[in-house]
């Protein structure tokens, strides 16, 4: 069984090996991370939908994107548990995606991903078996999931405790305001900091992400 983030263990850790973070921790009090969806393939297909979309387009089109299997339905209903299963997301057409708004590109990762699960290949059991490499590796061969989709899906569906997505580009320009440096972190600087944070990376980068939406103190640590 893989392990998970043990919030309390995380920020103990973080707080006493970057004075940095326990700056930002300091700030932003208790993590929060957003709950989990309700299955692996909502979270992987919601993923795919929300692809270089602002949150209310990608939004109008999940709900669209689930009416298309029960009459009514809406995003609303997604988070709430409702979403068509693999099977389900294989019987209907490019016509019907289209008319969702769904563009042919990711009707085609969509429909990639359901057969994928339908077939086998990723299963909740094997993801919990699979160690976070294993799990990139098995995502990565599916139409319209790249590295950085697949380190999300390990943040914070799967919670995983130790991701450091280095080419994120919302990480890349916090480490840059918070730990003096010239330019966005390039991914060999994000592995450099981030060398304290293991094994609890993922909180870490939860922790700058937020740092954005709080006010510092001066004269930062770094």
């Amino acid at each position: 069984m893989a392990a998970t983030i043990d919030a309390e263990r995380a920020v103990a850790h973080l707080r006493q090996s970057d004075d940095v973070m326990a700056m930002v921790i300091e700030a932003v009090g208790p993590p929060r991370l957003r709950e989990p969806s309700p299955t692996a393939f909502q979270a992987l297909a919601r993923s795919i939908i929300f692809q270089q979309l602002s949150g209310k387009a990608a939004s109008t089109i999940l709900g669209r994107f689930v009416a298309l299997f029960r009459e009514g339905a809406t995003a609303e209903d997604a988070v709430d548990g409702f979403f068509p299963q693999p099977g389900e997301v294989l019987s209907i057409d490019d016509e019907a995606m289209r008319s969702a708004g769904v563009s042919r590109q990711k009707a085609a990762a969509l429909r990639d991903l359901a057969a994928h699960f339908a077939e086998g290949k990723l299963s909740v059991e094997r993801f919990g078996e699979w160690s976070d490499e294993e799990v990139i590796a098995h995502l990565l061969p599916v139409r319209g999931i790249g590295r950085w989709t697949a380190q999300m899906f390990l943040m914070f569906q799967l919670r995983r405790p130790d991701v450091l997505p280095t080419a994120d580009v919302g990480l890349n320009r916090a480490m840059m305001r918070l730990y003096g440096l010239d330019a966005p972190a390039t991914p060999d600087e994000v592995e450099r900091i981030g060398t304290p944070w293991h094994p609890w990376a993922t909180l870490a980068c939860w922790y700058l992400w937020r740092s954005e939406d709080v006010i510092l103190p001066l004269g930062n640590p770094a």
